[in-house]
Formats: structure tokens, C-alpha cells, sequence
């Protein structure tokens, strides 16, 4: 197994008020806590250019950089696409 040079950078996009938040919070959390690794969240209420960007997709999933999943966060995608940069067998 190959070790990654770093790790990759997770963001969560949220809002206030938004349910399916609440649920992306808690599969982000779980994929990165079995992978070992953290993540940030950043909400389209603070930063004018995330909610003109995102603002229909809300919740959003960013790693590097690349959005990788939006509403409803596939667990599955997610882990696979994390293991792929850590270089760990999916």
C-alpha cells in the first residue's frame, strides 16, 4: 500500500436551516472517521462567493478542491473516491 503525500482536504458546504445538512454532516463524518482522517465545514452563510457558487446544491461535498457530491452524500462514492487517494485498496 502506497502512503498518500497528504491527505485529502474534505469540505462539507452547508447553510443554516437546512435538514439534509444535518444528514451530509453525519455521513461525512462517519466515511472520515472510518478512513481516519478529518474534514472541515464551511457554510454559504458567511462567504458571498461559496453560496453564489453552490447555491442550489446545498449540502456539497468538496475534496481537493473538486466537488464530489451534492443533497444527498453517497457514503460509498465518498469512501471509494478517499480510498483511491490514499492509496488504499477499495
Amino acid at each position: 500500500m502506497s502512503t498518500p503525500a497528504s491527505f485529502p482536504d474534505v469540505v462539507l458546504i452547508t447553510k443554516a436551516d437546512c435538514h439534509l445538512c444535518v444528514e451530509a454532516r453525519a455521513a461525512v463524518g462517519r466515511v472520515t472517521a472510518a478512513l481516519g482522517i478529518g474534514w472541515t465545514e464551511q457554510s454559504v452563510d458567511q462567504d458571498a462567493a461559496l453560496r453564489e457558487r453552490f447555491a442550489e446544491e446545498i449540502p456539497v461535498v468538496l475534496v481537493d478542491g473538486v466537488q464530489r457530491d451534492f443533497w444527498k452524500i453517497d457514503e460509498a462514492r465518498l469512501t471509494r473516491t478517499l480510498q483511491r487517494l490514499l492509496g488504499q485498496p477499495s
